[in-house]
């Protein structure tokens, strides 16, 4: 990884969140304490749950407010919290309060440069346009059609994003899109239709957001992904990410 990307400071970390909000696109965003609470009836966890700006000293005594917050928009609290040390607090508050950890993610941090040399093929072509096209892999066989139907409408609410397409006649056999915000470049709905995987599609799609970035003169990106996700997990390593922490969504015991 080119030098000066790592380690990430507190302010990393609070730009880092911003723009996932930005790619994500709820409907609503607050801040609240130090806190991010995103608005969305959406299957979306990003969107729909609330994220420390820092992973220091988060004060827990704000869980109560946010709760209130979701409530005053007829929604659920989610949480979204890093497995760091300086919040444990707010993991042990939320514990008492009935929610419990779930689905255990990954923020992996990396370079441009190091997601253009992953591929050695044609990179995918790359598009201001969110068209039908592009958002067919969400649909197909494999994916739950209602969470991808939420994907498709949130990436198209992107404040800065371009599209990327791998398609063979009139069928997409992959997709995924690059944002932009606050110094960064964000990778997000990464898709292979099932019956082209393990055809190098992916490192096409990431190839061209790559060269999307560079072209924005941006070297630093991110990208989450689930911890199970072992064959994704394998490409992103090839193409120079590294894990700089991990989260869980705390949602109430019995949802």
């Amino acid at each position: 990884m080119k030098r000066g990307l790592l380690p990430l400071n507190q302010d990393d970390i609070a730009t880092l969140e911003r723009a996932t909000l930005d790619a994500v696109a709820p409907a609503a965003v607050e801040e609240l304490d130090g806190w991010l609470l995103p608005f969305d009836r959406s299957t979306i966890g990003r969107a729909t749950s609330a994220v420390p700006l820092r992973h220091d000293s988060i004060a827990a005594l704000a869980i109560p407010a946010i709760q209130a917050r979701y409530a005053a928009h007829g929604l659920r609290a989610a949480f979204r919290v890093a497995d760091v040390p300086a919040l444990a607090a707010v993991r042990t508050e939320l514990m008492r309060l009935g929610y419990r950890p779930q689905q255990a993610t990954l923020v992996q941090v990396g370079s441009a440069a190091g997601m253009r040399a992953v591929c050695h093929a044609l990179p995918s072509p790359v598009s201001t346009t969110a068209d039908d096209a592009w958002a067919a892999p969400f649909l197909t066989d494999g994916f739950d059609p209602v969470d991808g139907a939420h994907r498709i409408r949130a990436l198209r609410r992107a404040k800065d994003a371009l599209f990327a397409t791998v398609r063979e006649g009139d069928q997409t056999q992959a997709c995924g899109t690059v944002a932009f915000g606050f110094g960064w470049a964000s990778i997000h709905g990464m898709r292979t239709v099932a019956s082209h995987r393990g055809q190098g599609l992916a490192a096409r799609v990431l190839a061209g957001l790559a060269d999307a970035a560079l072209a924005r003169g941006l070297e630093r990106v991110f990208l989450q992904v689930e911890a199970e996700n072992t064959s994704a997990l394998t490409l992103y390593r090839r193409a120079g990410f590294s894990t700089v922490w991990r989260y869980h969504y705390w949602r109430p015991a019995q949802s």
